[in-house]
Order: C-alpha cells, then sequence, then structure tokens
C-alpha cells in the first residue's frame, strides 16, 4: 500500500513539473511562473528580485453564451525563445530603442471541447507582457467574449492612483489612495460632471494603473497593442486585493466578437524599486509591431498655436457662426443666416494666428469651430450634425490655405463629432479629400459624448476599431491624427506613427472648468502616457480667467511649472495654448516655448516620485541641445538636476527659467526670474521649485 502511495506521490510531481515553467528577465531580476492547477487553470505569477509582485493568478475566459474557458486545459507545447535588437521610431522620446526579452510560448488544449488556446509571454528587464492567442481550429472559429478572466492578484493594500471604472470617459481628476479605499471614494468621484460617462457595475479601476506597495515596489498594469479588442478596465476585490479584467461591452453585454487566428492585446506589468525606471519603459512600445507605414517621411513633430483657448477664457467667443439652433446639414443656407458677430475662427481672426505663428516659428495653427454645424451638436440624439467638407460663409478655406502657405505655416484640421461617429464614418473619406486638397496635413479628432451608433460606448471594440480605421484612412491622404475623448492610447503610435498624439485624459482645458489637481502633471507620465503621447496643450500664462469676464477659474500651476511640462508631459504635438496676446506680454519667458523641441534623440529621468515630483531631461533630436524640466505638487522642494548625461570636454550654457522667490500658484504664479549659468557635465544643479511650481532649462553647446 505504501509503495503504491509513493509511486501516485512520483508521478504528481513529475506531472507537476511538465506542467509548471519558468522565465527569467534578460538581466535576471524578475522571474515568471507559469503552470495548470489540478482542474486545468492556467495561472501564473511574477517575482522581482525575489519579491512577490503578482501573486499566483488565474488565466482565460468565459464564452457566451454560457462556456467556460478557463480550466480542463491539458499543455500541449512548450517553447522558449530570446531576442535582443534595436529600432527607430519615426518619432519619440529616443531615437533608438532596444527591444531586449526572453519568450515563452505555451500551447494548450481545453479537455471536452478540443478548443485550442496559446498564451504568449515576453519578460523584459523592465517587466511582463502577455497575450492570448486564438488559432485557427475546426471546432472553434467565430464566437462571443462574455469575459476575460485574467487576475493581477497583489501582494498588499497598496498606494492606487486611480480613476473609477468607466466606458465612456478617461477625464476623472486621479484619486489617489490606498486600493482598500475605492469603494468609500468612489461614488463622490463619479459625480464629477463630464460629457458621457457610463460606470462598470461594481468595483473597478482603468488602466493604466500606477501602484506602489509598502516594500517599496512601482508597478503599472496596462495593455499594449489593443487592437480589434475591447479596453480593459480592472474589476476590484478591495479585500484580497486581487484585480480582474474587465472588458468594455457593448449596450447589449457582449464583451468581444472574435475570430480564430487572431490574438488579444498584451496585458503589461511594468515593475521597478525605481520610480525613474516605470518612467523610462518602452515595454509597452515594444509590445506592439513595427511601424506598417511604407513611407513615413511626411510625419513630422509639430508645434502650433491656434483659435481654441478663448473659447473657455469666458471672453464671449463661440464656436458657432449663428446663434440659430434649428439649422439642418445640407438645407440651411448659412449665406442667409445672420452672424452672431461672436464666432472664433473667422478669416481675419485666424489670419492674426498664422502672423503669430510665422513669427515665432511655429508650424501650425489649429482652427476650432470652422465648419458648419455647430449651433445644434446636440449629442446622442442627433444624428447628422457636420459637414466636414464646409466651412461657414466668415471661413475662408483657399485664401486662408494660401495665406499660411505664403508663411511657412499649415493649417490644422478640426474634425468634432460630437460622437456622431456613424456620420463621420460616411463622410471620412470625403473629409480627408478635402484636407489633402486645402494643404491640411494633421487633424484633430474629437468624441465628446455618447457614441452613436447607440449601442457602443467610446472604449468598445467597435470604437476601438474605428480610431484604427481613421489613423488608416488618414494615412492614406498623408495625414496625422490626434485624437481627442478617444480610448486610451496603448502604444500603436509605434506601429502608425501617423496617429502621433491623444488627448484621452484631463487636459489643460479642464482648468477652465473645475480645475486640476495640484498633483496632476506629477501623476499622467506614471498613468496615461504609459501608453502614447498626450496633447496636453500647456503653456497657459495669464491663469486667471476672471480678467477676460465671466470665468472665475484660475491656473493651478505656476507660469514657469507650464514651461516645464512641454518636457515632462512627452509629444511630438506641442501646443502653446493661450492666447498669442499673453505671449507678447511675456517674450522672455515664451522664448522657452519657442526654442524646446518636440522630438527627441535621448530622455534622462533624473527625478521621479509619482504624485509628488517629476525632474526630466532630454536631447533634442538631431542638435546639440538639451532642454530639462522639473516640476512639483503643492509642496515646494528642491530639485537636484545632475547634468551627468552632457557629453564630456564640453562646456555648455543654461538658461534656467525658475520660479521666483515669491512664487506661488495661489498668489503670485508669474513670479519668475530668468538666468544663464554656464556648465559641465559635472555640475549639479540645486533649483527650488514653488509649491505647484517648476523649473525649465535649455542647454547649449558653447
Amino acid at each position: 500500500m505504501r509503495l503504491i502511495i509513493f509511486i501516485g506521490m512520483l508521478c504528481w510531481m513529475v506531472a507537476g513539473t511538465v506542467s509548471a515553467q519558468t522565465l527569467d528577465s534578460p538581466d535576471g531580476n524578475l522571474k515568471l511562473n507559469f503552470r495548470l492547477l489540478d482542474d486545468g487553470t492556467p495561472v501564473y505569477s511574477l517575482q522581482y528580485k525575489g519579491k512577490d509582485v503578482i501573486k499566483e493568478s488565474k488565466m482565460g475566459f468565459r464564452i457566451r453564451p454560457s462556456y467556460v474557458f478557463n480550466k480542463d486545459f491539458t499543455i500541449t507545447d512548450t517553447r522558449f525563445s530570446e531576442s535582443d535588437t534595436t529600432w527607430k521610431p519615426v518619432l519619440g522620446e529616443n531615437s533608438e530603442i532596444r527591444d531586449n526579452h526572453k519568450e515563452m510560448f505555451v500551447a494548450l488544449q481545453q479537455n471536452g471541447t478540443g478548443w485550442l488556446l496559446n498564451i504568449r509571454f515576453r519578460l523584459f528587464n523592465d517587466g511582463l507582457g502577455f497575450r492570448y492567442e486564438f488559432p485557427v481550429q475546426k471546432e472553434l472559429r467565430n464566437f462571443t467574449l462574455d469575459g476575460e478572466t485574467t487576475e493581477f492578484r497583489l501582494t498588499g493594500d497598496h498606494k492606487a492612483f486611480w480613476l473609477p471604472g468607466d466606458y465612456d470617459t478617461n477625464e476623472y481628476p486621479t484619486t489617489v489612495s490606498k486600493l482598500s479605499e475605492v469603494a468609500s471614494l468612489t461614488e463622490k468621484v463619479r459625480q464629477e460632471p463630464l460629457a458621457a460617462k457610463a460606470f462598470t457595475p461594481g468595483l473597478a479601476v482603468q488602466t493604466p494603473l500606477m501602484l506602489k506597495s509598502a516594500d517599496g515596489l512601482y508597478i503599472n498594469i496596462h495593455e499594449a497593442a489593443l487592437v480589434n479588442y475591447p479596453a480593459m478596465c480592472l474589476d476590484l476585490d478591495d479585500k484580497a486585493f486581487v484585480l480582474t479584467s474587465h472588458l468594455t461591452p457593448d449596450r447589449n453585454g457582449a464583451r468581444g466578437f472574435i475570430q480564430t487566428g487572431s490574438v488579444t492585446p498584451w496585458r503589461t506589468v511594468v515593475v521597478s524599486d525605481d520610480a525613474r525606471d516605470i518612467l523610462a519603459s518602452n515595454l509597452i512600445l515594444n509590445l506592439n509591431e513595427p511601424c506598417k507605414l511604407a513611407d513615413t517621411s511626411w510625419i513630422h513633430p509639430v508645434k502650433y498655436v491656434g483659435v481654441w483657448w478663448e473659447y473657455f477664457t469666458g471672453q464671449g467667443s463661440t464656436w458657432a457662426y449663428t446663434n440659430n439652433q434649428d439649422i439642418v446639414i445640407g438645407e440651411t443656407d448659412y449665406t442667409k443666416e445672420k452672424p452672431n458677430g461672436t464666432h472664433g475662427a473667422n478669416t481675419a481672426h485666424v489670419k492674426e494666428y498664422i502672423d503669430f505663428a510665422a513669427k515665432h516659428g511655429f508650424d501650425g495653427v489649429l482652427v476650432e469651430g470652422w465648419n458648419e454645424g455647430w449651433e445644434a451638436n446636440f449629442a446622442y440624439i442627433k444624428e447628422h450634425i457636420y459637414d466636414f467638407d464646409k466651412p461657414y460663409p466668415d471661413f475662408d478655406v483657399e485664401e486662408l490655405h494660401r495665406y499660411a502657405a505664403e508663411r511657412g505655416v499649415k493649417i490644422i484640421m478640426h474634425h468634432e463629432t460630437t460622437s456622431s461617429v456613424a456620420d463621420y464614418e460616411r463622410q471620412m473619406e470625403d473629409a480627408f479629400r478635402f484636407m489633402a486638397d486645402n494643404g491640411y496635413d494633421a487633424v484633430k479628432t474629437g468624441y465628446v459624448g455618447p457614441i452613436i451608433p447607440r449601442s457602443e460606448y467610446h472604449d468598445g471594440q467597435w470604437m476601438v476599431n474605428h480610431y484604427l480605421r481613421v489613423a488608416k484612412t488618414a494615412a492614406r491622404y498623408k495625414v496625422m491624427v490626434n485624437s481627442h475623448e478617444a480610448v486610451r492610447p496603448t502604444g500603436l503610435c509605434r506601429t502608425y506613427p501617423n496617429w502621433f498624439a491623444q488627448e484621452s485624459a484631463r487636459g489643460t482645458e479642464f482648468e477652465s472648468f473645475n480645475g486640476n489637481t495640484l498633483e496632476h502633471t506629477t501623476i499622467l507620465p506614471f498613468t496615461r502616457l504609459m501608453g502614447g503621447p498626450m496633447d496636453y496643450t500647456p503653456g497657459i500664462f495669464e491663469g486667471d480667467l476672471s480678467v477676460y469676464g465671466s470665468n472665475k477659474a484660475k491656473l493651478s500651476t505656476t507660469l514657469v511649472k507650464q514651461l516645464a511640462l512641454y518636457v515632462t508631459m512627452y509629444s511630438p504635438l506641442q501646443m502653446a495654448a493661450d492666447l498669442y496676446q499673453n505671449y507678447e506680454k511675456y517674450p522672455d519667458a515664451f522664448q522657452f516655448i519657442k526654442d524646446v523641441a518636440a522630438d527627441w534623440d535621448n530622455t534622462y529621468i533624473l527625478e521621479a516620485e509619482p504624485g509628488d515630483y517629476i525632474t526630466i531631461a532630454r536631447k533634442a533630436k538631431g542638435k546639440n541641445e538639451w532642454y530639462i524640466g522639473g516640476i512639483t505638487d503643492e509642496n515646494a522642494r528642491e530639485a537636484v538636476i545632475d547634468l551627468s548625461f552632457l557629453p564630456e570636454g564640453k562646456k555648455y550654457e543654461a538658461t534656467i527659467y525658475a520660479d521666483g522667490k515669491k512664487a506661488d500658484w495661489r498668489t503670485n504664479p508669474k513670479d519668475y526670474v530668468i538666468s544663464t549659468k554656464k556648465v559641465t557635465r559635472k555640475t549639479v544643479l540645486k533649483q527650488r521649485l514653488a509649491p505647484s511650481g517648476g523649473v525649465a532649462i535649455s542647454i547649449r553647446e558653447l
């Protein structure tokens, strides 16, 4: 009897060894473990320098109507490989990126059904990526997901930087709390007035989710290469501290329509014991496919000004041409309508911005409100809201094209859909053809309000596919895309580099509504920007909007912090967002915005702590120029800026834009001092930052 038990135990141990696999990162700091539980459930775990990051967590799916596709598996094949290559992004924070990872591929077959499922893991020095792959098979072809059961089982009650789960918006302010406190805070956060909201049922948070453990680990959970699949939120068990994948459904509850031969997005876990490594990570970009555009010569960084901020200041400028809200697109003759006298996108006013852009070396002028339809832009109620190739009578397309071209400036098109996406899709080819015919090479798209088709959410599979259709269509017309109110990015700017910026978070415009927190921009690089560049629209110099009239809002930063954001908030699309008259009042401070680059050879993360402070240095692409931005939260601090990234044997001059001695975001935000200093790579600068203040530095070789 004892012999039989011993043999049985030996067989169990051998079977367990066969089904369990491990993978180490190239530097050996990260270890991935994968195995099947006794019931055939796939589970994985992740350690960093011997510490648990993700405890053993389940994987798999539920398939409609009631099929379980997360247990009863057998491993049929396991393969290992590794790769160490470099690639060059078209635009980016670094001119060259290293992709060094080890890979484990596991093939599974479900007992009973015979269905096949593959899981591919990639382990980098900065974290883990894994995805599911649905191979072509006889027994399973097209199916509907009821859910994904991927877990991230955490080790404790981590500090979290979170947004509440929502299918329609990423524009909530970030809340900082323990995971155990999320439930008590969620209802208050959801009261934030936003254009569209669709709460997840139950307790959930959005990705990218930034976490900090009590034992000093920084953990970021997100996804990469979101293609033909719904975006992921994370259900939160705030007692066991387990996060579970929550896919955005359509309004019928379907969470993805899948055909075998396809793959899911990568689930990503970036981890380090140094917060700077989180910001330096290229893991999400590395998990995206290489560029699919044969010719990228027309894609370039853009610094722009525009007819935009005046709509938010309270001084009366409007997007609409008339006050008649009974217009009908295609029927109303705007030449017979009475102008309201407040329309901002008129030919004479746009020429003022073109002149300003040309004088100060800006590439583009954004013009919002140029096209018919703004009088009756009722979201979700009305389907045919705008024409995307019909300008208002006071916006002379041909004249402005000529005027801008003569001055070396491009006008940036604006396609606000008010989320009538079905109508935008019908007009999209005509809209981009109109752009190509009239010299526009960049467009800002917008999706304010609930989505039409009325069965869809902003972050569902259908809309994920739409955003990519826009990028692909734009590429055929050699147009760069900056999408606002779209699904949060997942690194697709590598594959489609003409999709060169997004908003998809709470941007500067909220400074004119109910404000941004003082720590807001010290958090965004750890959350929203993990997936790709953000059109944050910084550069507001006049922060007291009461000077314009009815708006009583005040900016949450000093003027110098606004300068620093051009470095800390990466984007190849950067706006000088204020009214041009305010830059003319402060030409010495404006010089930094004129000088700072928007595309980079190298990036150096000098200091970082999420929610507290960030200091970043970057080298301008193809130039011996470096720019530094440092920002802080509500607490004044001393930034320690080590210049050892500078090349040896050279001398440099640093121009330092600093908060003045009396600077304070509340009482004296425009107190600043500009000085110059000779520096070398041995120099360490120590610079005081005011409450919600910053420092901006430009360095040139002597």
